[in-house]
């Protein structure tokens, strides 16, 4: 089996956002993210590093209007490039599950590289933003990169009384079981019953 390195890129610009997102699986730490909301900064700056992920993202977006924008197309293009950094998804364990307490904050997680989209994301947060984006946004963001990136995602907060604890706890859940998901076995084998993912 090869053992090359899993890279995906994604690009995009619309009238709403101008999205540039690189994400490498294998022995990357390198993390540079820059959407124009710091609170999703912090969030998929957590993500990728606990997933072991490297990756670099900067987004312009119409923030002026509203932050839905720019939250959902940042989401869209890393689920988008960890799909092409998977390409045929073969010889990884793809299932990954993970809780994660972030002091009185508890998250559970589990992720499928399933090929099917699909997210089921209760968070639980009550304030209507963390910084400058709105807490809807946190969960769609989950949601919206499971779609790009043909996964089976649910995250559940189970714990926790601080919104910022609930957020970052989910986010840190799906990081652990994304780093198991893609963690190379050794085989060359799509990981399905049907040959392909």
């Amino acid at each position: 089996m090869s053992m090359t390195v899993r890279r995906g890129e994604f690009t995009r610009r619309t009238r709403e956002t101008d999205i540039s997102a690189t994400l490498i699986l294998d022995g990357a730490v390198e993390t540079d993210v820059r959407t124009g909301l710091e609170f999703l900064d912090h969030l998929l700056t957590a993500l990728a590093r606990h997933a072991r992920f490297g990756l670099k993202l900067s987004c312009t977006g119409d923030l002026g209007v509203d932050d839905h924008h720019t939250a959902e197309d940042c989401a869209l293009a890393v689920g988008a490039a960890l799909d092409r950094a998977l390409g045929e998804r073969r010889g990884i364990a793809r299932f990954g599950s993970a809780y994660v307490p972030l002091d009185e904050a508890l998250a559970r997680a589990v992720v499928d590289l399933s090929g099917r989209p699909f997210a089921r994301v209760r968070l639980g947060l009550r304030r209507d933003r963390l910084g400058m984006m709105s807490c809807e946004n946190v969960g769609h963001v989950l949601s919206s990169m499971a779609t790009a990136a043909r996964m089976t995602l649910h995250v559940k907060v189970l714990e926790g009384e601080n919104d910022h604890h609930r957020a970052e706890a989910a986010f840190k859940a799906v990081a652990l079981a994304l780093r198991e998901a893609v963690r190379r076995d050794g085989s060359d084998e799509v990981p399905s019953t049907k040959g392909v993912l």
